[in-house]
């Protein structure tokens, strides 16, 4: 036995991350097992941090019409650049906080053992009391698709291409299908979406939805609805993708976004009574805790709701279960939705249709974009803050953001959501006074929008009465 633990944590993502240095502050012992050399996991190499800096160019390049000049290796170069920076930052983490950092793949040996098998083929054994298991997730590969030709990628491979494509088909249409079609097409890059469901990301609100059609559409992506692929035939040039409609569809590449697996194979899990679902997916109790007592489980490793903000505060949750006793999880209903399309998306509480079937008496409350100040002296004007609140009492019940920085703004909304009872009204934003120019006077407008709304509704009542 190499070194014996009061925690070992494995995966050094978000999850990871937000446990180990819970552990470390409240005193105890603490290594984290990563099998990459260098930390962050999933976060930082392959998913929210390298597709956001992406985005981040794509808009830039977009904005002002200058990707004739600019090419995909180019932007991948600049993204490189931020993940170093996050490494360094992420790896400070551990070195301040006395956390080891345990460099392999992981397998349970038993409840309180480990063996972590090095790039070397060394294996070491390391003992703890307790662990807490964010191994984070990988795109989901269906059996019939070649993934190991070089035309057929996924988001995790998407970075690794050598070449600028000219022409790309994206196979779902989820979150992360949506973003890679916005960011290809800022690059001037012929995009086909192929959506397997009626519309897009049914989740949000439907005015949302249909605003995000557009301007994927209007920025030239070309969206086909209700289409499930019958086989993928990649050749050395290309790949076409033959549709049950029979529809064919070729393009330089086919990016896979169709859904995700938990990466639990091969760790021992099920000798240990520890059964991943049919996505690979840990169940856990509502304080993260796997069916076997010293055994946590936080992130996309145990499914919804995915995120990076919410994988850091389970495992921040998940530590001061096993120190303290302490069981907190998140709310669910109160986690924001960020989708950084082109414009730029983000949610939190209800949407219309969800009110209407819970048969809420609501109201909306609408602020465009074009009609700011401060959109208008930016240049963007494309989008909208949408407020849905309670006729009666005014309670705020949903906000919907689209356009530039709507991933900022929303978190003003959910800021007065949480408050308790008068606290959360729509009267805030009527009585606050907003710095001017600012996006965030879109609160304002909208709420004087929907409050004229409920004073005309019962102006007419009163009338008649």
């Amino acid at each position: 036995m190499d070194t014996k633990y009061d925690v070992i944590v494995i995966g050094s993502g978000p999850g990871g991350e937000g446990a180990a240095m819970t552990c470390s502050k409240e005193g105890k012992k603490v290594a984290v097992c990563e099998e990459f050399s260098l930390v962050g996991g999933n976060n930082t190499h392959k998913g929210t941090i390298p597709s956001k800096a992406l985005r981040h160019a794509s808009q830039i390049l977009y904005d002002t019409n200058r990707f004739e000049n600019t090419s995909y290796q180019e932007l991948l170069k600049q993204t490189e650049l931020v993940i170093h920076s996050q490494v360094e930052l992420r790896h400070g983490f551990y070195t301040r906080n006395m956390v080891d950092l345990l460099i392999g793949r992981a397998r349970f040996i038993d409840a309180n053992t480990i063996e972590v098998l090095e790039s070397t083929g060394l294996k070491k054994k390391y003992a703890a009391d307790s662990f807490i298991i964010a191994t984070g997730s990988r795109p989901y590969h269906p059996p019939d698709v070649d993934f190991t030709h070089p035309r057929i990628i996924d988001s995790d491979k998407l970075l690794k291409i050598q070449d600028n494509p000219r022409t790309l088909t994206i196979y779902g249409a989820g979150v992360i299908g949506c973003e890679y079609a916005s960011i290809f097409r800022g690059l001037n890059v012929k995009v086909n979406l192929i959506n397997t469901r009626g519309q897009l990301l049914s989740f949000l609100d439907d005015e949302i939805i249909d605003a995000l059609a557009y301007h994927l559409r209007e920025n030239g992506v070309l969206l086909r609805h209700s289409e499930e692929y019958e086989k993928v035939v990649p050749d050395d040039d290309g790949v076409t993708i033959y549709l049950k409609s029979n529809k064919e569809i070729r393009s330089d590449y086919l990016l896979w976004a169709q859904g995700r697996t938990g990466n639990t194979q091969n760790m021992g899990l099920e000798e240990l009574g520890i059964k991943p679902n049919s996505r690979g997916s840990i169940p856990v109790s509502e304080c993260y805790q796997s069916s076997v007592p010293n055994i946590y489980a936080v992130g996309d490793v145990i499914g919804y709701p995915s995120l990076a903000s919410a994988a850091y505060d389970q495992g921040r949750f998940a530590a001061r279960n096993l120190i303290c006793g302490e069981c907190t999880t998140l709310k669910l209903p109160d986690i924001p939705t960020g989708i950084y399309t082109i414009p730029e998306i983000s949610s939190v509480g209800l949407n219309e249709r969800e009110l209407t079937e819970q048969k809420i008496p609501y109201e909306v409350g609408h602020s465009f974009f074009r009609h700011l100040a401060r959109a208008q002296i930016t240049g963007r004007t494309v989008g909208m803050l949408k407020i849905l609140f309670h006729r009666e009492n005014l309670k705020i019940l949903g906000i919907h953001c689209f356009g530039y920085e709507a991933s900022e703004i929303v978190h003003i909304g959910q800021a007065i959501m949480s408050q308790e009872g008068e606290g959360n009204s729509l009267m805030y934003f009527i009585n606050s006074t907003f710095n001017y120019p600012t996006m965030a006077e879109a609160y304002r407008v909208a709420a004087l929008n929907g409050f004229n709304r409920i004073q005309a509704i019962r102006k007419t009542a009163n009338n008649k009465g």
